[in-house]
């Protein structure tokens, strides 16, 4: 399980983590197979990533033969046995619930040997739930990107219960391969960042629901007063807040009032108002 010598990767999800995360292992060097249960999905995703290096590329942040070569690099299936047959490393980036996660690990855990590194992409589950129903869980960690994958530096690699140290050295190892900047955290709700990003987000939603400012101007205060690099509620609006809120009741569930979700974002996400992707949230997105 060394990083340094992984060759092969499967991607586990093609939505907006997924693709970035195949993009950054093809762009390191690694093959990759994005797998989807849905094929037009998966042309979506590789159009996303072809944009993503074609805008990288008019930077003068990648070269056009780097582009080229990195796509040359992926591939996509809907069959998961086929899509993570002979690789290195698994990383699973498929939505937020406990139950599907478990379903693939499992799945994973039976088909692929001790030696194959296997990553959740979650970014509040458990990873220990996750693990237990896997063979060999010391290989399981968490690898929680934060989007856009392709531009964020920060990894959180999160140790369970089981999780070997060949296991989290590699998952650090592979995020510094990938350009990005790990930290490692115990598997704890929320983990470091998210535990305290939806802190922040909550009542940041909360101080809009009792009209104490307009959501920009709550973000300007954070923006300019803190140095956030974007305020909290743009930031809840490009991570959906269907998202947040399915955080936001794990969090409530495990650790309490302090993370129970305020009635505008139940409204929000009822009205079908998730943010960047549904055209409206917090702000209006064209």
């Amino acid at each position: 399980m060394n990083a340094h010598t992984m060759q092969s990767a499967a991607v586990l999800g093609s939505g907006t983590m997924g693709n970035g995360i195949a993009q950054v292992l093809a762009q390191t060097g690694l093959s990759v197979c994005l797998y989807d249960i849905a094929q037009p999905q998966l042309a979506k995703a590789l159009q996303t990533i072809q944009a993503n290096l074609d805008k990288g590329v008019e930077k003068g942040k990648v070269t056009a033969a780097d582009r080229d070569a990195a796509m040359g690099r992926l591939r996509v299936s809907t069959d998961l046995m086929e899509a993570v047959k002979g690789v290195d490393v698994v990383i699973e980036a498929v939505p937020e619930k406990l139950q599907l996660k478990q379903e693939i690990f499992q799945q994973l855990g039976t088909h692929l040997g001790p030696q194959v590194l296997l990553a959740t992409n979650t970014s509040s589950l458990s990873i220990s739930r996750i693990a237990a129903v896997t063979p060999h869980p010391e290989r399981v960690v968490g690898m929680h990107f934060f989007n856009p994958v392709h531009i964020m530096e920060l990894v959180e690699v999160v140790e369970a219960d089981k999780s070997s140290s060949a296991a989290v050295e590699a998952a650090m190892a592979l995020s510094t391969r990938m350009g990005k900047d790990p930290i490692r955290v115990k598997d704890a709700p929320g983990f470091a960042s998210s535990r305290l990003g939806i802190a922040i987000g909550l009542e940041a939603m909360r101080m809009v629901q009792e009209g104490v400012a307009s959501p920009a101007d709550i973000d300007k205060a954070m923006v300019l007063g803190y140095g956030f690099p974007m305020g909290p509620l743009q930031l809840t609006d490009l991570v959906g807040l269907d998202v947040r809120l399915n955080i936001a009741e794990y969090l409530y569930k495990e650790l309490g009032d302090r993370f129970l979700a305020p009635e505008i974002l139940r409204e929000k996400v009822a009205k079908g108002e998730l943010g960047k992707k549904s055209g409206k949230g917090f702000y209006e997105w064209k």
